[in-house]
């Protein structure tokens, strides 16, 4: 069969794609099965030595299964995977049947669509709404995303978010934890209109989240409650560092629940706070007279930027020096972390970044929506984020941290070592 006569037949139901479109989509099916047929040819060939008791292979491939219909974001991919007969593999000790990692069992939608889902109702998309929208962005045909299949997504998503939020953290140590109040453009039902979210880094070098709830805003009971959570869960490790913005909520609560974590501002917010009391025609110059002070090599070298910043613009424009001295105490305590770690721990991006697309201080839909299903459409977003974090650099370093060893300007100092 040439290209051309696959693209043409290439049809569902009685709508046909563009000509771009199918050739997408047959070329994405067509690199699928061959990855699955492989996938079953590489277990065929694992197994090929065990043998029945009448001298025949015992791991064959019989046929296929029944196809399916696989949603993804260029439209319905239809998909035939081999079947295997390896039943006697269960009566081997210590061998395992076969199972695809490419395609398991049960999946109908690859992971990405159902993080389309939480974004499209972060974004005011109603349920009854969502197959028109995601047949705008997927194409007709994409089956299994009703309204009803929806909201028995949101359902069992929710259960999913209530069990995470109460799970043990008996066996959890973070070495730092990133803190920040996310709005959204999703009026709430009640006035708790924040997003609290707290993320951490392993005694390992991992990122993961902890615990994303709502508060009245950044309140100092909202962060109180929550941090009492996660102490009464079992975190009974206290965080080495705690990275965030100004919000003084936060820091009277940390100081109450965890008073040894020292603490770091975040240098991003800083900076725009600070330019936000100069005149546009001298941001641009200031910035990199802040820049200088938080990509100084050493914390001395830093200090004499942030002398010079005081000097240059303290005389015309005080409030702009005025919000960079009253935190003067906790802008320049990475210093006494790893350098290597330096880029991680001087702002609040690991957050940041993540919600980046989701976030929107100002704007409010019309629509409201519920507590339970905001928060658990920020959990599903912030938990498909986290498979992309990365590891900490020089987290060989992290036990030295945690035993509260001594490292000046980032280097680790070998007399406590």
């Amino acid at each position: 069969m040439n290209e051309y006569k696959a693209i043409k037949d290439f049809s569902i139901g009685k709508e046909t794609f563009s000509v771009l479109e199918q050739i997408a989509q047959e070329g994405a099916r067509r690199m699928l099965q061959t990855a699955i047929e492989n996938e079953v040819a590489e277990f065929l060939e694992k197994n090929k030595s065990i043998q029945k008791e009448d001298g025949r292979q015992g791991v064959v491939k019989n046929g296929h299964l029944p196809q399916r219909s696989l949603t993804t974001g260029i439209g319905p991919i239809v998909i035939k995977q081999p079947r295997v007969d390896d039943r006697i593999l269960d009566k081997l000790e210590g061998q395992q049947r076969f199972t695809s990692a490419i395609l398991p069992r049960y999946m109908r939608r690859v992971p990405s669509i159902d993080n389309l889902i939480p974004f499209l109702y972060l974004k005011g998309i109603s349920t009854g709404d969502f197959p028109k929208a995601l047949e705008s962005i997927l194409g007709k045909g994409a089956s299994g995303l009703s309204a009803t299949n929806i909201v028995r997504l949101k359902k069992s998503w929710e259960d999913d978010y209530r069990r995470w939020n109460k799970r043990s953290l008996n066996d959890k140590e973070y070495v730092y934890i990133w803190a920040d109040g996310i709005y959204f453009n999703v009026r709430l039902e009640s006035e708790k209109t924040c997003m609290l979210v707290i993320m951490g880094a392993d005694k390992h070098g991992d990122k993961e989240l902890i615990s994303v709830t709502d508060g009245i805003r950044e309140s100092e009971i909202s962060w109180h409650q929550l941090l009492l959570d996660l102490r009464n869960r079992g975190l009974k490790t206290v965080p080495k560092l705690a990275i965030g913005d100004g919000a003084l909520g936060f820091w009277k609560a940390l100081e109450k629940v965890f008073p040894a974590t020292r603490w770091q501002r975040c240098w991003v917010h800083k900076t725009a706070n600070i330019l936000d009391k100069l005149p546009k025609s001298i941001q641009s110059k200031a910035k990199l007279n802040i820049h200088e002070m938080y990509m100084a090599e050493t914390k001395e070298k830093a200090f004499l930027a942030y002398d010079k910043f005081i000097e240059i613009y303290e005389a015309k424009y005080p409030r702009a020096v005025k919000c960079l001295t009253k935190d003067k105490d906790v802008l320049f305590n990475f210093y006494d972390f790893p350098a290597e770690q330096w880029s991680h721990i001087r702002t609040t991006n690991p957050i940041e970044s993540t919600f980046a697309t989701v976030r929107l201080r100002t704007k409010k839909t019309k629509g409201c929506g519920s507590r339970i299903a905001t928060l658990t459409m920020v959990y599903k977003l912030a938990l498909e984020a986290q498979k992309t974090w990365r590891k900490l650099r020089g987290y060989k370093l992290i036990p030295f941290v945690m035993k509260g060893k001594k490292f000046i300007d980032g280097v680790l100092d070998k007399m406590t070592a």
